[in-house]
């Protein structure tokens, strides 16, 4: 037999199976960090989208946080006329992350400067 070292834990004498252990604890989820706030959104959805489409936003029409960080309506000039009533406007949908990054874009619609809003 080897000779016992004193400093060396010891194995209890219960099986695993025994062992009571306490249930783990899940942790409760946080909020979203506010890593960009809502000026910093804006900006940062107007930015990423004029690069990528080549052409400067004229505003952003709508923006509201979700679980995910932020979504955006951008409104983009994307045929200009004369008179300017009849140049031809685009509405983009844009994703950002909690950081601001843009995680994607969709154009949703396609309009007339002139063109009101009408109910259905």
């Amino acid at each position: 037999m080897d000779p016992v070292d004193p400093d060396r834990p010891r194995r209890s004498a219960s099986h695993p199976a025994e062992e009571k252990r306490p249930p783990a604890r899940r942790k409760r989820p946080t909020s979203r960090p506010k890593a960009a706030d809502a000026g910093s959104a804006m900006a940062a959805a107007s930015e990423q989208l004029a690069k990528l489409l080549g052409r400067i936003p004229e505003s952003v029409s709508s923006l509201k946080p979700t679980e995910a960080g932020w979504e955006a309506q951008v409104e983009v000039l994307e045929l200009e006329r004369i008179p300017d009533t009849t140049s031809v406007l685009a509405s983009y949908k844009v994703s950002l992350d909690e950081d601001g990054a843009l995680i994607s874009f969709e154009r949703t619609r396609r309009y007339n400067r002139g063109m009101i809003d009408r109910p259905f």
